[in-house]
């Protein structure tokens, strides 16, 4: 898969969006698998080609406003599955969040994950309707695990904090 071909590639990464709520919460279907990368240029043809052929490459960057950030998107051949990868952002959270990823084995093979609270940070920077669900979710099955004040505090500078109590 995609994990295998940045590891291969020497890039480091952490999965992010639906599995990474899945991971720490209640599992949802997602139709994207959404990664996070430590690069300084986009991915070349030469990942393209580690992908393998059931990866087709769009040719064209795209801005994600939200982060501030590019994203180039992959998908799968014959599929409405798609990849989306986005370059690691100088956004302060962005960046802390990349720090604090967890390696777990998922079928045989190291991912990271960002924390259970970058998660519910991050999704409630976007708070679209499944990530508020994201959040409940990771909030249910983790409950007394997570670091609040750490939460808190970055809900606060990301004028979210209401968001968080309305939902906590």
């Amino acid at each position: 898969g995609v994990s295998a071909a940045l590891g291969r590639a020497g890039v480091p990464f952490m999965l992010v969006g639906g599995f990474s709520s899945n991971y720490h919460g209640i599992p949802r279907s997602t139709k994207d698998a959404d990664f996070v990368v430590q690069l300084s240029a986009p991915l070349n043809e030469a990942f393209t080609r580690i992908l393998g052929p059931e990866f087709e490459a769009e040719p064209q960057l795209s801005f994600e406003t939200n982060t501030g950030t590019q994203r180039q998107e992959f998908r799968v051949a014959g599929t409405l599955f798609k990849v989306e990868v986005f370059r690691l952002s100088e956004d302060a959270h962005d960046q802390e969040r990349f720090r604090r990823r967890q390696p777990v084995m998922v079928d045989g093979r190291q991912v990271f994950f960002p924390t259970a609270e970058d998660v519910i940070i991050w999704k409630l920077r976007w708070a679209r309707s499944k990530d508020r669900d994201d959040v409940r979710a990771v909030m249910g099955v983790q409950g007394e695990r997570l670091d609040w004040p750490y939460i808190e505090g970055w809900c606060e500078r990301h004028g979210t904090r209401a968001l968080l109590e309305e939902m906590a």
